[in-house]
């Protein structure tokens, strides 16, 4: 999966879309509690994201995979970010 855009939505969720025009909800909520994912507790900070195109990675080091994010996301039937 190649990911073209990636959306912060409310409640710790990201819209993620991929290259193919599958799109998909991810919540991170489960990753806050590790120490790699630290720093988003602020709010502000977890909206700073890079697209890495097969990953996804914030300004402090912390970063999900595309096969973490395939693994564990809720597919959209439609685009709706």
């Amino acid at each position: 999966m190649n990911i073209v855009e990636i959306v912060p939505k409310d409640n710790d969720t990201l819209y993620i879309k991929a290259e193919d025009g599958k799109a998909g909800l991810f919540d991170v909520k489960p990753y806050l509690e590790s120490e790699a994912f630290a720093p988003p507790k602020d709010g502000s900070k977890f909206e700073r994201i890079h697209n890495g195109g097969y990953f996804i990675e914030w300004d402090w080091g912390a970063n999900l995979s595309t096969d973490t994010i395939l693994a564990r996301w809720e597919a959209l039937l439609t685009d709706n970010a």
